[in-house]
């Protein structure tokens, strides 16, 4: 099993991620919950306590894990003490910019999935 730790649902995923993940098995999100700036960090590592054990029950082979950096890191490390191979979807970023008729600008970025990488 894959685990999509992160806000960008499988099913947006295009099909050469897809078929990435697919090597380690069925995909299923579990997503990134929202962390407060003002969460301490005995919160974090309570938030990432809880979200790994759910992970575990799942019995994954591999976790995508972006977001948060601190509740990342700190799930990232619990995963990879576990043995779970935990990795990042790294992706070109296109940017094009357009000089509009009332003189602002407006960007527009496009992200094309390359491959995952481990932690």
């Amino acid at each position: 099993m894959f685990i999509n730790f992160s806000n960008h649902r499988y099913e947006s995923w295009g099909e050469k991620q897809k078929k990435a993940a697919a090597v380690w098995g069925e995909a299923r999100d579990l997503p990134f919950p929202y962390i407060s700036p003002e969460a301490d960090e005995r919160q974090i590592q309570e938030l990432a306590d809880q979200s790994v054990k759910n992970m575990l029950e799942l019995k994954p082979d591999a976790v995508m894990c972006q977001g948060e950096f601190t509740l990342s890191y700190a799930v990232i490390k619990r995963l990879k003490e576990c043995g779970i191979t935990v990795v990042s979807a790294c992706s070109e970023r296109r940017v094009t910019e357009e000089l509009l008729e009332d003189g602002s600008s407006r960007k527009i970025s496009q992200y094309q999935f390359v491959r995952f990488r481990e932690y």
